[in-house]
């Protein structure tokens, strides 16, 4: 499998043809998945906004000021209202914003970005990216006449680790996951629970060669990736009446308050 960085492509502007982007600056073959960073699929569908567009209601006002108090650093009330807007449920208030988005993901803030974000204070999160990759995916089928597979990535943090991955926000042309249950290991013995987040694995691949920071590369192209005769499963967010972590967390913000 091999994996490599889109290079070439430009600043992305609002209105601006993704797919026609990639195809213009890579020659596509049937099979490949093209990864692209949630940056420039909300730059091109007009998501960036300014703080003067949140103006803080008193929960935002709360919110920023509890964080303050705990952490010693000021935050903009307005940023806790775009993220409240921005969010279906806040699973914790301090000393940061845990989020739940409108389409299941689960992130710091919702996913609201400051960084290369030229023409505007915030970039929001793609308010469907599981559409956009379908769009992105469609657009390269028509430039390329190529079947390749689209995923929407975005980098995120990890319960329990350091460091931020990969991870796929949506995906078009190939399943969520593997559904290894059923199957056996070496030993003959039948897989209870095993079932890979593959679009995941391969957004965690993908940004080893996009890159943070000022890298301009924001998609790349995986290569030679087989899915293999698995069962498949395209659900990626966990049933949130059955994610312990969920109602942990909800317990422990009630206790808090």
């Amino acid at each position: 499998m091999d994996v490599f960085a889109v290079e070439g492509l430009p600043e992305v502007r609002p209105g601006d043809d993704v797919a026609g982007l990639i195809a213009g600056q890579t020659d596509l073959r049937d099979g490949d998945v093209v990864c692209v960073a949630s940056t420039v699929v909300s730059k091109a569908a007009g998501r960036q906004a300014d703080l003067a567009d949140f103006p803080a209601d008193e929960r935002a006002e709360r919110i920023a000021a509890r964080i303050g108090e705990v952490t010693g650093e000021e935050k903009d009330p307005r940023f806790a209202q775009a993220v409240l807007e921005e969010s279906e449920e806040l699973l914790t208030e301090s000393p940061f914003i845990l989020a739940v988005t409108r389409f299941g993901h689960i992130t710091v803030n919702a996913g609201i970005d400051r960084s290369n974000v030229p023409d505007a204070d915030l970039l929001l999160l793609p308010e469907a990216p599981t559409a956009e990759a379908e769009a992105i995916r469609a657009g390269l089928r028509e430039r390329t006449g190529g079947d390749v597979a689209v995923i929407v990535t975005d980098t995120s943090g990890r319960p329990f680790r350091l460091g931020q991955r990969g991870v796929a926000l949506g995906w078009a042309g190939v399943a969520a996951a593997r559904d290894w249950r059923g199957e056996r290991d070496r030993d003959g013995r039948e897989l209870g629970v095993t079932v890979q987040a593959v679009v995941d694995e391969l957004a965690a691949a993908a940004n080893l060669v996009t890159g943070e920071g000022d890298g301009g590369t924001p998609a790349a192209v995986v290569r030679g990736f087989e899915f293999g005769d698995h069962g498949e499963r395209d659900a990626l967010y966990r049933d949130p009446e059955n994610d312990v972590v969920r109602q942990a967390l909800r317990e422990w913000s009630y206790v808090r308050d």
